[in-house]
């Protein structure tokens, strides 16, 4: 932050969902990474002034009444013996003290649009600090973005982290594991992401690191399908992309499985397209690449796939450089991970593509997508989408797949779905 600055970092608040309910908290992921506390209506303070506290938590003051309903609250007293704030005041004085905690401040860290009320505030205290420049008082010169630096460092994630999404990988698997050996002709999709958020809880994950997408048959093809009630048939191919969230930490899986157990005809042709893609990608995930660099590696063997099935038709070059392959293989194949599933980090230095260094943490996911009414394809395989996702840490001199424990070749996956978890 430099000296004499100040950062004001809020926390997420309780989000109606309907009438006088509310959905399930989940705090703010760059307040979570730097406090630690996991309760509604919260604001850090950060300073590098002189005298200034450097670590002041803003936070709900405790309630009787109020935690009757809706459970225990840290208090000011608890944001300062268990959290480490070197000062805490209640969330209801923010707005008034905070024309004191900025004043003096060269440069003051805030992210616009976040929360309007303090937005305001901000453009109100800026106006009345120079109105009393006679007495030398003085706005902040510079306004940043936090995020600026926040992001660079939730990017490059600690050993620490980590073992946590090692963890998250590891419930993950067994989700995963059940949910194999559940899948069967006649369930409903909803059956088998009740079965992956049971495991996910009951291993003591947060729940669903997002919403999960159990896609059969032609649902499949489309790529955020999340409504989850269509009955499975046999020989069609069921996309599972489902990943627990544990303390914060995401891990983002897909798999697709066989409905009946066992891969065959053009499921199978195009499952072994995209397999031997994503295989390519995981060798290639190395300290020094960079995500185009595998996007484009898998872009072309997918497309040498597809001409090898006769999906496509024509020059491998030629179709890439006319992108026509993207009819099939629409999206991106890497983002990063870490608190948010899409987590945050530049993906470019200035112009150029930024290299993968130890600490990075990414998914490798590519995949082939016919919508069943897509005339342009050969009928054997409309209606057929195939991913396949593991999530990928540099170290110094190579990465980790942290989901390889999740089979992912044919005989394996048809092994795995024939045996309890």
């Amino acid at each position: 932050m430099g000296p004499d600055a100040v950062a004001i970092i809020p926390g997420a608040g309780l989000v109606g969902r309907s009438n006088d309910t509310h959905y399930r908290f989940r705090q703010d992921s760059d307040f979570w990474y730097l406090t630690g506390f996991d309760y509604p209506d919260a604001t850090a303070i950060f300073s590098t002034k002189p005298g200034a506290s450097p670590f002041t938590l803003f936070v709900q003051a405790r309630d009787p009444t109020a935690e009757v309903w809706t459970g225990y609250r840290p208090g000011v007293e608890g944001a300062v013996a268990d959290y480490a704030a070197d000062k805490a005041e209640e969330s209801a004085s923010l707005m008034g003290e905070l024309a004191g905690l900025v004043e003096g401040a060269q440069r003051l860290f805030h992210a616009l649009g976040r929360r309007p009320e303090i937005d305001q505030k901000l453009i109100e205290i800026q106006d009345a600090l120079r109105m009393q420049s006679r007495r030398g008082a003085s706005p902040p010169n510079e306004w940043v973005d936090p995020r600026t630096i926040l992001h660079e460092m939730r990017l490059f994630k600690s050993e620490d982290e980590l073992e946590l999404m090692r963890t998250a990988a590891e419930i993950t698997r067994e989700g995963h594991a059940e949910a194999a050996r559940t899948i069967s002709p006649g369930l409903y999709e909803y059956e088998i992401e009740a079965t992956l958020d049971c495991v996910f809880r009951k291993r003591g994950g947060w729940g669903p690191a997002y919403e999960s997408i159990v896609a059969g048959g032609a649902n499949a093809a489309i790529l955020h399908y999340v409504t989850n009630n269509r009955r499975l048939h046999k020989g069609e191919l069921l996309l599972i992309d489902a990943g627990s969230e544990y303390r914060g930490y995401a891990s983002d899986v897909t798999r697709t499985y066989p409905v009946g157990g066992r891969f065959e005809g053009a499921g199978a042709d195009i499952y072994a397209v995209v397999l031997a893609a994503q295989e390519a990608a995981m060798e290639a995930a190395l300290p020094g690449t960079t995500l185009p660099a595998l996007h484009d590696l898998t872009s072309r063997k997918l497309v040498e796939g597809m001409l090898a099935i006769g999906l496509l038709e024509g020059d491998a070059d030629e179709l890439i450089q006319s992108e026509a392959h993207r009819r099939y293989y629409m999206h991106g194949t890497s983002h990063w991970l870490g608190l948010d599933v899409h987590d945050s980090g530049r993906y470019a230095q200035g112009t150029e593509p930024r290299a993968l260094e130890a600490g990075m943490v990414f998914t490798v996911e590519p995949g082939l997508y016919i919508g069943e009414n897509d005339e342009a394809a050969p009928e054997a395989f409309r209606g057929i989408g195939v991913r396949i996702e593991d999530d990928v840490a540099i170290h110094g001199k190579g990465s980790e797949n942290l989901t390889s424990a999740i089979p992912k070749k044919m005989v394996e996956v048809e092994a795995w779905m024939r045996a309890a978890p």
